[in-house]
């Protein structure tokens, strides 16, 4: 039953046969665990071809030659103002860019608002962001804080409130429809008349006829550079008066919140 084999680990002869053909170690000689590759990494550039280094047979560890230097105009350490530019990456965009912070793209919106009689190109909202309707939203509070009127709850309340209101009437008025990132981005590039008039509210009491007249004329400006902005985007230029009523109805509240302090009480105090 016991067979006695001269393999006490069971090895066939042709594994035998075949570690046999392996050359045996010659003294003075490293042990190669690992061939080096003949063509260098492209992975990752600049990195060695292989993991078996640069030791001679009897050489030092000092003496290994050193690696390429990596290429790129690498931007030396500066200010905090380096975090925002990419000076040390070919074909890199602006952070700002990156984050949808395009003040080129801005600017052109501004003073398409501000000259709401020159004609709106239909692509100006093509690149729609909330940057500049952010920021105006923030200037108007803060001016009415200012002024004595806290109302930054009221003021993005109603903005949200009646944003999505336009954003399902437009979307219900026109046969190309509108995405509700346009519709927020318009509306808030439009709110910069009214901005001038929260600016104007610092120094000089709105309660008033003066106050009256520029809140009018406010509406009025913010009103036909919306609707102008929209009716040619969604090309509905027989629609303009349909549209301009609603977005007249949305200012004409930011206009209130301008003149009257919403949040304070009406009864003094008794003596």
């Amino acid at each position: 039953m016991w067979q006695d084999n001269s393999n006490a680990y069971g090895a066939s002869s042709s594994q035998n046969q075949y570690y046999a053909q392996g050359r045996a170690p010659q003294q003075g000689v490293p042990l190669q665990f690992y061939a080096p590759s003949p063509v260098g990494s492209t992975f990752y550039p600049g990195a060695r071809s292989s993991l078996d280094g640069n030791v001679g047979a009897q050489g030092p560890i000092t003496q290994q030659v050193a690696p390429p230097a990596y290429g790129g105009n690498i931007q030396p350490s500066g200010g905090w103002w380096t975090a925002f530019g990419t000076g040390g990456f070919e074909g890199e965009p602006p952070l700002l860019e990156e984050l949808g912070i395009n003040f080129s793209h801005i600017q052109a919106k501004s003073l398409a608002v501000l000259n709401p009689l020159r004609r709106v190109d239909e692509r100006i909202m093509d690149d729609a962001d909330l940057a500049g309707p952010l920021l105006f939203f923030l200037c108007f509070g803060t001016f009415l804080l200012f002024s004595g009127k806290p109302q930054f709850g009221y003021i993005y309340g109603v903005g949200l409130l009646g944003s999505a209101s336009i954003y399902m009437l437009l979307n219900l008025m026109s046969e190309m429809g509108i995405d509700a990132y346009r519709v927020v981005s318009v509306l808030g590039y439009c709110l910069l008349p009214m901005v001038g008039v929260g600016a104007i509210s610092v120094v000089v009491t709105l309660d008033g006829m003066l106050g009256y007249v520029l809140s009018i004329l406010s509406i009025i400006w913010c009103t036909y550079a919306a609707s102008g902005i929209f009716v040619a985007v969604l090309r509905m230029s027989d629609q303009r008066f349909l549209v301009a009523y609603p977005v007249g109805l949305l200012y004409g509240c930011f206009a209130l919140l301008s003149v009257f302090n919403v949040g304070s009480g009406g009864s003094g105090s008794a003596k």
